[in-house]
């Protein structure tokens, strides 16, 4: 018989391996002699050991779950119990129990990082259904939609919690999206009914531009280019390819229509140049009119030039437009200066000048009106130059007007 410490070679050819339970044969090596049968099953037992070791490494290096490494030690533990091997099989299993712990902990380590990441999950998810219902209610329509597809991206980035939970915040998601599309959709098909019907509204408005273009009725057209151009900003946009071309259509109609009034205007300061020139002329010498008065005091002889120079004046006719208020100031100055002094005269010689003041306002009033209706009779027809005659006609009157309210105030109090 040959002996080893964990087991022995019968005279039989037998080969048994000692356990804590007693002898338990594990086969026979009949080709071999004893020695030869005890290294086949101390080999055999080497390698059971050498596959123990390889998973206590693995199991303590973590690369393996608790879960596959509890069924590994299971496969190995099933392999050594019954091992036809020779060597310390109990040695074996209690270094595969000794795995158990390790187990334990990796496993309370595995909860915790997985309860950890469900709750950094339904954390993130909670904050995306949270923005997501936020845009549901809002009106952000331009970047609403984009933002959403983020936000779904994002959701499927993160991994899944609970079912219940991951369902009842997915459900909560989606609801957000199903309400915010529907109401974009309604936004979107409003504002598209309000634009087609701006599309009439501005194409109604362009073609009456169109054919006011050519118009020389330059007052009364330039008034109703005003209404259309109003009504033009409160019909609102139209789709926008369209709204471009309606937009250069009146533009166009606009331009086409004040350029040619500026033209004539042009021509008509142009040939009001002259006119100018002679009320130059004519200021040159009213003006001069005043240091005489200081000097002489005659108003009647200063009135009697004035007068000359006035109807002069007016039979010079109309000046540029960009003259008109310089000039008119100018004259009404040496008028008003003249005034002055025979109002100062009428103080002191004619006490009862008072009711002739009165009666000068009146009838200076009732001319004004008359001048005033004539006035805008003329603007209704856009008669440009009876317009300009008629400016001029009541400023001249409306100065004379004032001084003799002044003249009357003075008198009455």
């Amino acid at each position: 018989m040959t002996s080893h410490q964990w087991g022995r070679v019968a005279d039989d050819g037998t080969v048994y391996v000692r356990t804590n339970d007693g002898e338990r044969a594990v086969g026979s090596y009949p080709a071999g002699t004893p020695e030869e049968a005890l290294a086949f099953f101390t080999e055999r037992f080497a390698a059971l050991a050498f596959e123990v070791e390889l998973l206590e490494k693995r199991v303590n290096s973590g690369v393996m779950s608790p879960e596959e490494a509890a069924e590994s030690v299971r496969t190995v533990r099933a392999q050594v119990h019954d091992a036809n091997a020779v060597g310390d099989l109990a040695g074996l299993e209690a270094r595969l129990d000794a795995l158990a712990p390790i187990l334990a902990i990796q496993r309370d380590a595995r909860r915790a990082e997985k309860e950890k990441r469900s709750a950094e999950a339904r954390e993130a998810k909670e904050k995306l259904v949270a923005q997501a219902e936020k845009l549901a209610e809002g009106d952000d329509w331009r970047h609403g939609a984009n933002r959403l597809r983020d936000l779904l991206e994002q959701w499927k980035a993160i991994p899944r919690i609970d079912r219940a939970s991951d369902d009842a915040l997915w459900r909560r998601f989606s609801t957000a999206r199903t309400s915010y599309t529907r109401r974009r959709k309604a936004h979107f098909a409003q504002l598209n009914e309000q634009r087609e019907g701006a599309k009439a509204v501005k194409e109604r408005l362009a073609t009456e531009a169109e054919a006011l273009a050519d118009s020389t009725d330059w007052g009364p057209t330039a008034g109703r280019y005003r209404d259309l151009m109003r009504d033009w900003k409160a019909a609102g946009p139209a789709p926008k390819d369209i709204d471009d071309k309606l937009w250069k259509r009146f533009r166009g109609a606009q331009d086409r229509f004040f350029g040619a009034r500026d033209a004539a205007n042009a021509a008509l300061d142009e040939e009001f140049a002259a006119n100018a020139e002679v009320k130059d002329a004519l200021l040159v010498e009213a003006e001069a009119l005043l240091p005489a008065l200081e000097q002489s005091g005659d108003i009647e002889a200063a009135k009697r030039a004035f007068r000359d120079i006035a109807d002069r004046w007016d039979a010079a006719g109309k000046v540029p437009r960009s003259r008109m208020k310089e000039l008119e100031a100018r004259i009404r100055k040496v008028e008003q200066t003249i005034r002055g002094h025979e109002d100062e005269q009428w103080r002191r010689s004619d006490p009862e000048k008072s009711a002739r003041a009165d009666d000068m306002v009146a009838k200076l009033q009732a001319a004004i009106d008359e001048v005033e209706a004539n006035l805008e009779k003329a603007r209704s027809t856009g008669n440009q130059k009876k317009v300009a005659e008629l400016e001029e006609n009541l400023a001249s009157r409306q100065a004379f007007l004032e001084m003799a309210r002044r003249a009357s105030a003075e008198y009455g109090g």
